[in-house]
């Protein structure tokens, strides 16, 4: 083809040398169909500075130059400010001299397209609109798709009037198949024919989705140039007249056809195919018939997603009554896998698949047709090497694993493996096909990179038959694969958390038998050691009062108080399930409730209590308690003598991992020569023990003794 600032006669494609069709810069070609013609104006001033076409037989030899709304004789200023920037930017004006009248926006450029209305329509815009009601209508009436298209081939060809109309559609290679046609009852008919991607290039396939309808009223046109010179360059891609790429109008000719046309089926703003409309003689395809096809076109599209989403949502719908009679039992079974082997033949039905193979430590299950074992394990093995773990499909399994030969005759794979390495796998058997071409599709691009690029001369039927493939799998089925993948991953959690609940429940009886066990064993320790406690706090009671009144019996009862901190514990270990950790408050508690009893009724109701709640071991809880019997002792000793009570307060905080012990009376006071006694020696040594200090402390009037410690040890 020629370069993008030249102009080549169409009438052969002698001399081209491209090496790709793909870069043929078909958007600017530098020219238009001369049915038409085309001005290039300044959107500002609106200055004619370019144009095309036979713009002297309508408007005189004095256009260039001139502004745009005096040679359209309307306002173009007001309707360029509302034509769209972008792609597909396209407005309508007003007819002039005969002519339909398209606005534009092109870089820096407005351009107006002109191109005759044709014959007067021979209906009314409401004949036009309930005409095409009624072809929609009857689109929705359609139970297939191929009726669908059926129907369609025909209206297209009663709105256009073309020899042949096709409905093409692109595959998933971008081959392109002729679904359903209507023709001449004298011309060879192209119903099913595929046609390779080369036969409509990349950029061909952008513009047909940027200018959904287009026309060639006479393939043996000689392209009107843009002048004057320095506007080949003009972006023409949303110009309906704009010259067409020598090599397709060879290859019509090559098709014996004299003027084509094509509406676009852009279907989620994909192009899906076109309606391929060929005649055998000149023909045009005015603008308003061309806006019928495109409203048409969009109608069609519509259906044809209906009819798509409809025939996926039944497969849908019946792939989730599969899965989901399968849920209650993989859910509750012990072994999902076993419910899995045991509804093999389900699974197989449910995917319309040849052979399903569960495969289980090298071993395979099948149903179906027989498949070799050792090649099912093999393929198991590759899945499970593979990263991603998502389901694999394929219906060519051989472009994707190097031992495809091994699993003869099956060509398609749904599969995936399991977090314990199970594989579950769907093989489709191969189908041999025979595509009908139209000309050898292998002919159609050289070998040679190098080598000049021609249309395809032959469209003449050649089959040919492809082998290793197998029907496609759908995107439901693949999604179907992957929620049960999910579900059986689900299953096997479940399973193993039942599992773990049983030995937990196991571990909980024979914790609870331990428990009482333990039980048993405290209640006979707690009752030995408060016996034993008690023998001796009789025997110091009675020692103490034989002693008389004096030190002797002070010394007596001060024992007897420390033993009964020692008692208490006991009966806290035997009370509480947790034996580790004790609430030291409540403990302090207790034992000032004892010491009460103990001193007497004139003490004990000058004894106050303030204690936070504060978990220590409890270890180290009877230390601290010790420690307050001991600081309680001393207050009744030392703070008010000769007196039969005084107040005394005792107070337990926690500040982090510290806890802080205060007993605090109003008596005298220091008392010289008051620390050098057992209780203040045995004392010193427990506060040494845990850690911790005592500090003494004016209380104005007498002491605050207050002991801070670690909660827990080191």
């Amino acid at each position: 083809m020629a370069g993008p600032t030249a102009y080549r006669d169409p009438a052969s494609t002698a001399g081209i040398d491209l090496t790709a069709c793909d870069r043929e810069p078909i958007h600017v070609p530098g020219a238009v169909q001369p049915h038409g013609l085309l001005l290039v104006a300044d959107p500002l001033t609106r200055e004619i500075v370019a144009g095309a076409g036979p713009i002297e037989a309508l408007f005189g030899e004095s256009w260039l130059g001139r502004e745009l709304d005096a040679l359209l004789a309307q306002d173009i200023a007001a309707l360029a400010e509302s034509v769209p920037a972008g792609p597909g930017g396209t407005i309508l004006a007003a007819p002039v001299r005969g002519h339909d009248v398209a606005l534009h926006r092109s870089g820096q450029w407005l351009l107006a397209e002109l191109e005759p209305a044709g014959a007067a329509a021979a209906g009314s815009v409401a004949e036009t609109l309930g005409w095409l009601d009624a072809m929609a209508a009857g689109f929705e009436r359609t139970t297939t798709f191929a009726a669908l298209c059926e129907r369609a081939a025909v209206a297209f060809r009663a709105l256009t009037g073309f020899d042949r109309v096709m409905i093409y559609r692109f595959l998933d290679d971008e081959a392109g198949c002729v679904v359903a046609e209507d023709r001449s009852p004298q011309l060879d008919t192209f119903l099913h024919h595929h046609f390779p991607a080369s036969d409509i290039p990349r950029q061909a396939r952008a513009l047909y989705v940027r200018n959904r309808t287009r026309v060639i009223p006479d393939i043996a046109y000689v392209p009107a140039p843009l002048r004057p010179a320095g506007f080949e360059l003009t972006d023409l891609s949303d110009v309906a007249i704009r010259s067409v790429s020598p090599i397709h109008l060879d290859y019509l000719r090559n098709m014996g056809v004299q003027a084509s046309a094509s509406i676009s089926i852009v279907k989620d703003g994909l192009l899906w195919g076109l309606v391929a409309c060929h005649h055998g003689t000149p023909r045009t395809m005015p603008r308003a018939v061309r806006a019928a096809a495109a409203a048409l076109a969009g109608g069609l599209a519509r259906q044809i997603r209906a009819k798509e989403e409809a025939e996926a949502y039944r497969e849908r719908l019946a792939l989730r009554g599969e899965e989901d009679a399968l849920r209650g039992l993989l859910l509750d079974h012990e072994s999902p896998i076993q419910v899995i082997e045991s509804h093999a033949e389900e699974l197989r039905r449910a995917f319309a698949a040849d052979s399903f193979a569960l495969v289980r430590g090298g071993r395979a299950t099948v149903s179906g047709v027989a498949v070799d074992p050792a090649a099912l394990a093999r393929l198991a093995r590759w899945l499970a090497a593979r990263e991603d773990g998502a389901p694999f499909a394929t219906r060519a399994l051989a472009n994707d694993w190097p031992d495809a030969a091994m699993l003869a005759p099956f060509a398609g794979v749904l599969g995936f493996t399991t977090a314990d390495g199970d594989a579950l796998l769907w093989l489709r058997a191969e189908r041999i096909e025979e595509i009908e071409w139209a000309g050898n599709p292998h002919k159609a691009v050289p070998h040679d990179p190098t080598a000049q690029l021609r249309p395809r001369a032959s469209f003449e039927s050649w089959r040919e038959q492809v082998r290793g493939r197998s029907r496609r799998w759908t995107l439901e089925q693949v999604d179907a694969a992957s929620r049960l993948r999910r579900l059986v991953g689900e299953a096997r959690a479940g399973a193993e958390l039942r599992r773990l609940n049983r030995e937990l429940e196991r571990a909980g009886a024979e914790k609870d038998a331990l428990l009482a066990q333990k039980d048993l064993l405290m209640r006979e320790v707690d009752h030995r050691v408060q016996n034993s406690l008690q023998l001796v706090s009789s025997f110091l009671a009675i020692q103490a009062r034989d002693a008389g009144a004096g030190a002797v019996a002070d010394q007596l009862l001060e024992a007897r108080s420390r033993l009964s901190a020692v008692a208490l514990v006991h009966r806290r270990l035997y009370r509480d399930d947790q034996i580790e950790v004790i609430d030291l408050s409540r403990y302090l508690g207790e034992l000032m409730q004892d010491l009460r009893a103990s001193l007497g009724e004139e003490w004990g109701r000058h004894l106050t209590l303030d204690l936070a709640p504060v978990l220590i071991p409890t270890d180290r809880a009877v230390s601290v308690g010790l420690i307050a019997a001991e600081l309680v002792i001393n207050a009744t000793k030392y703070a008010y003598p000769g007196a039969r009570g005084g107040p005394i307060d005792v107070v337990l905080e926690q500040h982090g991992h510290l806890l802080r012990l205060i007993v605090a009376d109003r008596g005298v006071g220091k008392v010289a020569g008051g620390s050098s006694g057992f209780g203040s020696r045995m004392m010193t040594a427990v506060v040494q023990r845990i850690g911790g200090t005592v500090e003494s402390q004016p209380n104005d009037p007498g002491l605050r003794a207050m002991l801070t410690a670690p909660i827990e040890g080191d």
